[in-house]
């Protein structure tokens, strides 16, 4: 079983940056790529970006630049650094355990366990 915690969202200007943190309980998570996912009102959960477990980065074209996923294993947290924010990246961001030893997990099919997620609002 795993618990995962997110913080560091908030209200930020167009332009501005924030950092998302993700902060993991269980004992498996260097065994497991872990992503970062965003829901705005009347939309499906997208995906943003993910780190594999030996550190290999994947992102959507629409933060490519701007975004940068990081993990720190020994302390089980993973962090979203948000540069460049724009109104469009207005959203709930969830964190994401993917399943077990899965390399690249670009779905939320791939993803056994979430977070509660955390407001980030962009105003122009």
């Amino acid at each position: 079983q795993m618990q995962l915690a997110e913080s560091g969202g908030g209200l930020v200007q167009a332009g501005g940056s924030l950092r998302l943190s993700c902060a993991v309980s269980g004992s498996t998570f260097r065994s497991r790529s872990m992503g970062w996912f965003r829901q705005a009102p009347g939309k499906e959960r997208e995906f943003v970006a993910t780190i594999t477990w030996n550190g290999e980065m994947f992102y959507a074209d629409s933060v490519k630049g701007r975004f940068t996923i990081s993990r720190d294993n020994a302390k089980n947290t993973v962090y979203l650094q948000m540069n460049s924010l724009k109104p469009e990246d207005t959203a709930v961001y969830y964190c994401g355990a993917g399943r077990l030893w899965q390399r690249k997990v670009l779905k939320v099919s791939d993803y056994d366990y979430w977070g509660q997620g955390t407001q980030v609002t962009v105003s122009s």
